[in-house]
């Protein structure tokens, strides 16, 4: 260990510490990054310098907000990049995630940083060759039309001796140039003036490109968020309650006072926690310290049964109504026949392996923090707000966390380390323990989802009636995080909400309605089963309901459930598209479900779910094994079909495919948030399992790319359909109806016999 970080402080230095920012390569020896900035001292969008620098070796340097979580947006948009500058890409560098060298570009989050930030990049990329050319043009004495640019080099058409590199052109240089830059975060248009290139003629956008990120990965010498150590580093722990966060009546510090290496204990408003010299120190001494919480004056609901009775009989705090079109009560009562359901989804983790860790150095009124948001400029904000000091005097450098999917939007270790740094006075590291993680990340809302709907003599649908009851975000952009709650700082709304799509809105149906009911989950002290964004929020337990009830009406119309979709996808060619792919693919034998009975103990079956997000169409067809004796549920083989418009990287999109999937196949078959009215009790992997090696289904992947769109989200689809594949196929196996996940085998146990089962 203490060699890895010597050779860390050989290549990473700056602000007197080890790590301070990031690059996936060591910087071109002479380039230096010569921002504009405006008055607020961030930087000015407008100054073409803000996004690009050249070295004279040609290395283009580019600077997004954007961060690499692990899914290959980084990659992505450095192929968008070399493309437009026509520069080969492994001459590209990407400096990123750190908010004072890049300028806000929103969170990387919602699947669509290729979508916003690659047109961003593009045009900037566009308007920077244009300023080349204009260089090249006076220095080569020849009109622009007259050149041409091939892997960084300018020529003229006709004479390629003629020729000029960027390099020499302007490398290590300014350019000088003011750009287009109106908006800001994900919708700031740049340079929209300037010409980019046609897709017909794109070399690198649409290859498959290695991810940039990778080797480091697999030879040990990246730096993740749990990897930073800097100079005079303390350690820290934060002391949760076990039940409601309330004020501590008393602290005893006696015995922690013992523990070899400890410092101090801190204490701010309820947040309290102890600092050490070492990581151990700082655990034993925790475990030694003692403190007494008042009484909580709320409590949860005690059980699964009474948090679906509160989502349902208590008015919400903001409605959503994504479609309302018709006239519902009168397609109900001229319909030849009526359908209802109801489906429950339970409170799920984000489930990182390596729990929430940053470092934080505050000094004075200035501040520095390495962490792993998914938003720098937003920990910026919610750390500059806690603080009490302006944004602009804190730094966030970007280092990968462990995970993400939603759960580093909301960046608690990093408010934990500010705070302990600011106490402590000097450099903390936090890193949470497992149960601490399992027991107060902000968890994906419990979902209660209830559907109606009515066909006509010709058995199509003429009303479709469907309502989500969830929690919005207690931890997201709009309210506070835990330690700034624990201090004080109270939320002024319900939160962020967790969407409406997935609710059958792909569907051509007359008469129809879809509402996403968010009632308010704020108690009067943060409570461990906080919400937030979890990947694809709220769509893979609304798509479960949708695709599940269109699944059970097929049945009872004896229709093959391909078909009875395909029968509602008149207007929707896309939609049909991505269907038929999937299907074709997984060789689908059109017939009813369910499955006709086979003998023996272990049933088989299939089942179909489409969806959209963000304009990206997944299909997926799941094929089951249901062990009709134990209940137990084996996914043998997923067959996905995905259309997010023009592909930039179909080894990335794949790979994106792979884990949303794989995910969506774990959060359908095992993952439940257990607890009581005390607070969570699955604080452990045996507690909350997730899908293991022996797990994983056969995959097949069909892509369908569209150069002629831009391109869309491909980081959360995906997963949104598997669940209600999955629950259509042990339908298909077995005849029996699921209607709450996870599918454990007590529940499909209990669908065998007829009966409800218990968590």
């Amino acid at each position: 260990m203490k060699t890895m970080e010597l050779s860390r402080r050989q290549f990473l230095k700056g602000a007197g510490a080890l790590i301070v920012s990031f690059n996936l390569f060591p910087p071109a020896r002479d380039v230096f990054a010569q921002f504009t900035t405006l008055p607020s001292g961030d930087l000015d969008p407008r100054s073409l310098d803000s996004w690009l620098a050249i070295s004279p070796d040609g290395t283009v340097t580019f600077y997004t907000s954007k961060v690499e979580i692990g899914t290959g947006t980084i990659t992505a948009l450095a192929q968008i990049v070399a493309e437009e500058l026509d520069v080969p890409f492994d001459r590209v560098k990407m400096v990123y995630g750190d908010t004072s060298q890049t300028i806000e570009q929103g969170s990387t989050t919602g699947s669509r940083s290729i979508e916003r930030a690659g047109p961003q990049l593009r045009q900037a990329a566009a308007a920077a060759r244009q300023e080349l050319l204009k260089l090249a043009s006076a220095r080569l004495d020849v009109p622009i039309e007259k050149l041409a640019v091939q892997n960084g080099v300018v020529s003229v058409v006709g004479d390629p001796a003629k020729k000029v590199s960027y390099g020499q052109l302007i490398g290590g240089k300014r350019f000088n140039t003011t750009i287009t830059a109106t908006g800001s975060g994900g919708a700031m248009k740049v340079a929209p003036e300037v010409k980019a290139k046609n897709p017909k003629d794109y070399k690198i956008v649409g290859q498959p490109m290695k991810r940039m990120d990778l080797p480091g990965k697999l030879t040990g010498e990246y730096i993740y968020a749990h990897d930073v150590r800097i100079p005079g580093m303390l350690h820290g722990r934060v002391l949760r309650p076990p039940v409601v966060n309330t004020e501590p009546t008393n602290i005893d510090e006696s015995l922690a006072r013992k523990i070899p290496g400890f410092v101090k204990v801190v204490r701010q408003g309820s947040f309290v926690g102890v600092v050490a010299k070492t990581q151990w120190a700082a655990i034993k001494a925790a475990e030694a310290l003692k403190v007494t919480w008042a009484e909580p004056t709320t409590k949860l609901p005690a059980n699964p049964d009474a948090l679906f009775a509160y989502l349902k009989n208590t008015k919400p705090a903001r409605t959503l109504k994504p479609v309302d079109k018709g006239n519902l009560a009168e397609a109900f009562a001229q319909a030849k026949k009526t359908y209802q359901a109801s489906y429950r989804w339970p409170f799920q983790l984000h489930g990182m392996i390596g729990p929430s860790c940053a470092v934080a150095d505050v000094k004075g009124d200035k501040a520095t923090i390495w962490s792993g948001p998914q938003g720098p400029f937003r920990t910026r904000t919610t750390v500059a707000t806690l603080l009490k000091i302006p944004e602009q005097n804190v730094r966030v450098i970007y280092h990968e966390a462990s995970g993400s999917y939603g759960r580093m939007s909301t960046d608690d270790g990093a408010e934990d380390a500010a705070l302990l740094s600011r106490l402590a006075g000097a450099p903390v590291r936090v890193q949470w323990s497992r149960h601490d993680e399992h027991g107060w990340e902000p968890k994906g809302p419990a979902q209660l989802d209830e559907v109606k709907a009515a066909i006509d003599r010709e058995g199509k649908l003429i009303a479709w009636d469907f309502v989500d009851y969830g929690q919005p975000w207690t931890a997201s952009g709009s309210t506070p995080l835990l330690a700034s709650l624990q201090v004080g700082i109270k939320p002024s709304g319900p939160g962020g909400s967790n969407g409406f799509q997935s609710g059958g809105e792909i569907y051509s149906v007359p008469n129809q309605k879809i509402v996403a009911a968010q009632v308010n989950w704020h108690f009067p002290e943060p409570i461990p089963l906080r919400t937030s964004n979890l990947r694809a929020p709220g769509q893979p337990a609304r798509c479960f309901a949708s695709e599940c009830f269109i699944d059970e009406i097929a049945v009872d119309l004896r229709a093959d459930p391909v078909e009875f979709r395909q029968r509602h996808l008149a207007q929707n060619k896309r939609g049909s598209e991505c269907l038929n792919a999937a299907t074709d693919k997984a060789q689908w034998e059109k017939r009813p479900s369910p499955a006709p009975a086979s003998g023996g103990n272990i049933a088989k079956g299939r089942g179909v779910a489409l969806t959209q997000r963000a304009n990206t169409y997944v299909a997926a067809v799941a094929e089951v094994e249901v062990n009709k004796s134990t209940g137990q549920v084996v996914v043998k083989r997923i067959v996905c079909s995905h259309d997010c418009g023009l592909i930039v990287n179909p080894d990335g999109v794949k790979n994106q495919i792979e884990g949303n999937v794989l995910q969506g196949v774990s959060r359908a078959l095992f993952e439940e948030v257990t607890f009581d009215a005390n607070g969570v009790t699955s604080l452990d992997w045996n507690s909350y399992p997730i899908l293991k090696f022996s797990d994983v289904p056969a995959l097949e992947i069909v892509l369908i790319n569209r150069p002629e769109m831009p391109s869309l989200g491909a980081g959360e689809p995906s997963i949104v359909p598997v669940p209600a594949a999955i629950a259509n196929a042990i339908f298909d196996a077995t005849a029996a109806r699921l209607r709450e996940a996870p599918f454990t085998p007590a529940r499909v146990l209990a669908a065998l016999k007829g009966t409800s089962a218990a968590s």
